[in-house]
């Protein structure tokens, strides 16, 4: 079973401010994290190994600092790293971002299962893993918190919706997104730390040209949307002394209370 796992580096969200005349994040001093999502992504591809053997390679798309987040992934325990990296990708929207992870995904030819977090925290978009799906013709099941069932020819998962929940059946070759619900992460390990931080380490860098894109596909050139502006909404406090007896008091709130329907 060969498993490859999308994987974004992001700021923590905790700590994020934005720019109040730019409108933009301010990411000095922030620290970037493995987006919480797919730390289960990479937890549910090394379980599925462990009883079915096979490959677990990671991807993603980014500046050369997301080889951090790989090599994190790579203490978990995936066998090998891709990171896609190029000035042309920069200021991808998530069509953009599909696309360029699908040819990356496509460069790779042999694989059974690719599979996603639900959602990126900076972006919140839950897009990009039925996008990548679409792009490379694969069946896709999203939303998945349990793995029921696997062999190497389908899976049985159970999935959320509105009402509550689906057990469905794939073939492979498919993508799957997961909650966090499907299995906590497990640590890395320092051993496996440090050989994903050697020399000669299994993780791959490559270029737009390495993938076969050009400039105008992929990053903001690319792109179908554009962020226009970014700014924080202003929330203004507003409170009302109410006047006269406690009685006098109790029924003007009250009053207030029907009138804005809150009771």
């Amino acid at each position: 079973m060969n498993i490859i796992v999308l994987i974004k580096q992001v700021p923590n969200t905790s700590d994020v401010k934005l720019d109040p005349k730019t409108g933009n994040l301010v990411r000095e001093g922030i620290e970037s994290i493995i987006n919480p999502d797919d730390l289960h992504a990479v937890e549910t591809a090394l379980r599925i190994r462990e009883v079915l053997t096979g490959t677990v390679t990671v991807m993603s798309m980014g500046p050369r600092q997301a080889i951090d987040a790989i090599t994190e992934a790579m203490g978990m325990g995936a066998d090998r790293g891709v990171l896609l990296c190029d000035k042309a990708f920069a200021g991808a929207d998530t069509w953009a971002t599909a696309f360029t992870l699908g040819k990356g995904i496509e460069k790779i030819r042999t694989y059974d299962l690719v599979i996603c977090g639900r959602q990126a925290i900076d972006g919140d978009t839950a897009q990009i893993g039925p996008q990548v799906a679409d792009f490379l013709g694969l069946t896709q099941v999203t939303y998945v918190y349990d793995l029921e069932k696997i062999d190497v020819q389908s899976m049985v998962v159970k999935r959320r919706v509105e009402e509550g929940s689906q057990r469905v059946r794939c073939r492979f070759p498919a993508l799957v997104t997961v909650l966090k619900e499907i299995g906590k992460p497990r640590y890395p390990v320092m051993g496996k730390l440090i050989g994903a931080c050697r020399d000669k380490a299994p993780i791959k860098i490559w270029n737009a040209a390495d993938i076969g894109v050009v400039t105008s596909e992929v990053g903001f050139e690319g792109s179908l949307t554009h962020v226009v502006k970014t700014f924080a909404p202003k929330f203004e406090r507003k409170g009302e002394l109410l006047e006269g007896d406690p009685a006098t008091a109790v029924g003007s709130l009250m009053g207030k209370l029907r009138e804005n329907r809150l009771i």
